[in-house]
């Protein structure tokens, strides 16, 4: 795909980007009937990008790279293509239509399997050969630290950042929420915490919509928005998924999860790194579950996110009595 077959587009209509990137998305359809997805990233107002230092649009030079093309069988992208524009990046991609998950999406228990064994099955393709180019590990794990976003305060997710944190201590007493704390201003000791274990690929942004299940491929999970994948322990992608969407598996818990991708990445699977993939999941997104409890609209979404914080507490404690941080 090139840019050649936009000239001739028949219609373009605006996407709603859902998972909030800062990206701007278009649905074309092309001169044959067909559509695609056309996504562009311009560094002078993409939040993502300047929060990461990516003046260039990382997805497509992975794209033009061929970075996903040696995915295993059970993990799928959509790109077609991609190219830059002056200093913009362009990205042409699959529509994979209604797909895509959103942050409302049910997962059913056979597409938590699906996803946790496709989640697995890429670390173990990659385990201690992740492409070069990434975004670095640090600046993926510190991208909601408040000294990183307080620039951009103003803008309505990193408001909703700053005041998660400033609920915190409130919504998490006690040493170990002090902890978390800490390690959310500076998730640098996280970082020297990973360099212990084999890094992989890490897709960096695992959330459910982020996430296809196309109904020509079963048992494959597609993923999309790769622009924040990293090297790293393969746990960051359970922690992160599991911090922003483990209410939407319909599974008994969190620890279902973490047990499915347990039995899928046998061998390669290693207890202190899932807890500190889980810790930095919380450190990096407990911004999110404060505001839940303290400020969300819904008394049953606040009575949910407090039910499940002390789980996520119990994790923390596993994982800083390991003393890897």
């Amino acid at each position: 795909m090139d840019r050649a077959a936009l000239e001739t587009a028949l219609e373009r209509t605006s996407v709603n980007d859902d998972g909030r990137s800062g990206a701007t998305l278009e649905r074309v359809t092309l001169a044959d009937g067909s559509r695609v997805v056309v996504k562009r990233f311009d560094p002078k107002i993409d939040l993502v990008m300047l929060i990461t230092g990516d003046d260039h649009g990382r997805e497509v030079r992975m794209v033009r790279r061929g970075v996903l093309d040696g995915l295993p069988p059970t993990v799928r992208h959509a790109a077609l293509g991609g190219w830059y524009d002056e200093d913009a990046g362009v990205l042409v991609m699959r529509d994979l239509g209604d797909a895509v998950l959103d942050w409302e999406s049910v997962v059913t228990p056979e597409q938590a399997r699906t996803a946790m064994t496709a989640t697995a099955e890429l670390h173990s393709a990659y385990l201690g050969a992740a492409p070069a180019g990434l975004t670095p590990l640090d600046v993926h794990l510190g991208i909601f630290e408040p000294r990183r976003i307080q620039p951009y305060a103003g803008d309505a997710i990193i408001d909703f950042a700053l005041r998660g944190w400033e609920l915190w201590a409130e919504i998490a007493p006690g040493e170990v929420g002090e902890r978390v704390l800490e390690l959310a201003l500076d998730t640098s000791p996280i970082a020297a915490a990973c360099a212990r274990f084999p890094a992989t690929f890490v897709h960096g942004d695992l959330a459910t919509v982020n996430m296809a299940f196309e109904p020509d491929r079963p048992g494959c999970l597609t993923l999309i928005d790769w622009g924040m994948a990293t090297a790293g322990p393969g746990a960051l992608d359970v922690g992160e998924l599991l911090a922003r969407c483990a209410h939407l598996f319909a599974v008994d818990g969190p620890e279902d999860l973490v047990q499915l991708y347990c039995e899928a990445a046998g061998p390669a699977y290693d207890d202190d790194a899932m807890r500190l993939g889980l810790l930095a999941g919380l450190a990096r997104l407990g911004w999110n579950k404060a505001l839940d409890i303290a400020d969300h609209p819904d008394p049953a979404v606040r009575e949910r996110e407090r039910a499940a914080l002390p789980w996520w507490l119990r994790q923390a404690e596993l994982a800083l009595g390991t003393g890897l941080v």
